[in-house]
């Protein structure tokens, strides 16, 4: 069997893995990037890759090439792709995976389920992150505000490997810690993002949409759906960043989520990325998003616990609506999905 690389493969080079990659890259860390687009890893070869941003700028040589030209076996895979691409991802990279390597998602989504039933719950290691980050162009990536990074092992565990990527990541974010309840963090960023989701039904920026008032009971029930489900499956959600989802839990007072709300625009007001990846998607790259990769599990798990998730199931239906052209981004979805479903005071 070939020698395990200790190169760290950062698989998806767009904005979280190219972020992250180029951070580790400068600090001496020894990366290879892996990913589909041709345009971006022939720049990245050619020219290094360009972080650019109000945190600051900087150019690392970059290593990098397409999945089907990646070669030899790696004890870290950090996967970075869209949600969507996380089953086809894993299957490509596995062979590539260290018998006692892991794979850590960094990703949007409970992508740790997907990647596990590829490669093993033994070398799959939870993690999440929420900084803001977009792909300009081949080579150039845009940091666009810090943001919680967490790992844990799935499990609970915090265990040596754990101490070792969260020692790793420190390089990137110095607040970054490990944890003994990553998944809690998971089905916490389950909640925030279908509120980012039905921010992306509307044309408006992140903090405008949040800090609306008119939409606000919908979006109680949308990240009431995903706390209720969490305590139900026995995971106590965490907040960050400005979310709490006990604000949004069964009985929780209106101060309390109008608190979450003004934290949440708070700190979605010191970034530069003023619209989520979601919208990103709909408005200017025009393709699909990771709807069913984010919003699909809620829906689903819910069925499990015989919670109907009816209003991140109608936020689920409109974004695919308007990922097809038969609906606008506009205001107006916000109040036809609160009508239909009842959210109101």
């Amino acid at each position: 069997m070939s020698a395990i690389d200790d190169t760290i493969l950062v698989w998806g080079a767009g904005a979280i893995g190219g972020t992250v990659g180029a951070y580790l890259a400068r600090a001496g860390h020894k990366v290879h990037f892996v990913d589909r687009d041709r345009d971006h890893v022939e720049a990245m070869n050619a020219g290094g890759l360009r972080i650019v941003g109000p945190i600051e700028e900087f150019a690392v040589p970059a290593a990098a090439s397409t999945p089907e030209a990646v070669s030899g076996r790696y004890g870290r895979i950090l996967l970075c792709t869209k949600a969507q691409d996380t089953r086809a991802a894993s299957l490509q990279l596995a062979p590539f995976l260290a018998p006692d390597g892991y794979v850590a998602s960094l990703q949007n989504g409970l992508n740790e389920v997907e990647i596990a039933d590829v490669v093993g719950p033994q070398r799959t290691v939870g993690a999440f992150v929420n900084f803001g980050a977009d792909y300009l162009s081949p080579g150039v990536v845009q940091f666009s505000g810090r943001g919680a990074v967490v790992v844990g092992e799935t499990d609970g565990r915090i265990t040596p490997r754990v101490r070792a990527l969260h020692a790793l990541l420190t390089e990137f974010e110095p607040n970054a810690i490990a944890s003994d309840n990553v998944m809690g963090y998971l089905w916490g960023k389950l909640g925030y993002g279908a509120l980012l989701f039905a921010t992306a039904l509307t044309d408006a920026s992140i903090c405008e949409a949040l800090d609306a008032r008119a939409p606000r009971p919908l979006y109680r029930r949308i990240a009431g759906e995903a706390t209720a489900i969490a305590l139900a499956l026995g995971i106590t959600p965490l907040g960050f960043n400005g979310y709490d989802p006990a604000a949004f839990a069964p009985g929780a007072p209106d101060t309390a989520a109008d608190a979450a709300f003004d934290a949440m625009v708070a700190h979605n007001a010191k970034s530069a990325k003023t619209h989520s990846g979601i919208w990103r998607d709909l408005a200017v790259r025009k393709r699909k998003t990771e709807a069913n990769a984010q919003l699909g599990p809620i829906v689903a798990f819910g069925r499990t616990v015989g919670i109907d998730a009816v209003a991140t199931a109608g936020v689920l239906a409109m974004i695919h609506e308007i990922e097809t052209g038969v609906r606008p981004m506009d205001w107006a979805n916000l109040a036809e999905l609160s009508a239909r479903i009842g959210a109101h005071h």
